[in-house]
């Protein structure tokens, strides 16, 4: 089977791009990274990136905190694009994705999320439920499209929220949730075990 060619793109720390990485190593999936981009140079993920030898890409810093100006976008769908990506993976991605990203890569970009989609989009999901006192939670991944967190969803982990549980507690939880949840479901579009949108923007 022809391996499946990811770009993974991150902000932070990156813990979600290593699950995935090492479970490509172990080939438990057949798949191969081709790019891992960082939406700031600083970016811890581009230094997990650079010990594996990884092609990485910094985007040139930005004036806006939640999106990309559309010429840096830009840039960052077309170093994707010569790089080979087929599936474009969201791993601790904190930017709005706008037109230049969905244009080029629409119906095959997903994202993982510290919640139960529809329930607690945006930004520290795991604060928004313990707020509103759920008693489980979760994450998701899910196909992105231009409704923040919005895109179908492809496959949940349910948490529970535990008595005593802080947001520390409870984000660590869910991370450890997300570190089995993504490379699943990257096994399973590799594989065709789970269907793609058949129209690019359907997602």
């Amino acid at each position: 089977m022809k391996p499946l060619r990811l770009g993974v793109l991150g902000s932070g720390q990156g813990s979600n791009f290593v699950a995935l990485a090492e479970a490509i190593r172990s080939e438990l999936i057949p798949a191969e990274i081709v790019l891992v981009a960082g939406d700031q140079a600083e970016a811890k993920i581009l230094a997990h990136a650079r010990e594996r030898k990884l092609p990485v890409y910094a985007c040139p810093k930005s004036a806006f905190r939640t999106k990309l100006e559309p010429e840096i976008e830009e840039e960052l769908a077309g170093t994707l694009a010569k790089a080979g990506t087929e599936l474009v993976v969201l791993a601790g991605y904190l930017r709005v994705l706008k037109k230049p990203l969905l244009d080029g890569f629409g119906g095959r970009i997903i994202n993982i999320h510290p919640s139960l989609l529809p329930s607690f989009p945006g930004l520290k999901a795991w604060e928004q439920a313990l707020k509103a006192r759920v008693t489980q939670t979760g994450c998701t991944v899910h196909w992105v499209n231009e409704t923040v967190d919005g895109g179908a969803v492809i496959r949940q982990a349910k948490v529970n929220v535990q008595p005593g549980d802080t947001a520390e507690s409870l984000h660590a939880r869910i991370q450890h949730a997300e570190h089995r949840l993504l490379p699943e479901v990257v096994r399973d579009l590799a594989t065709q075990r789970i269907p793609w949108p058949k129209d690019p923007r359907i997602s």
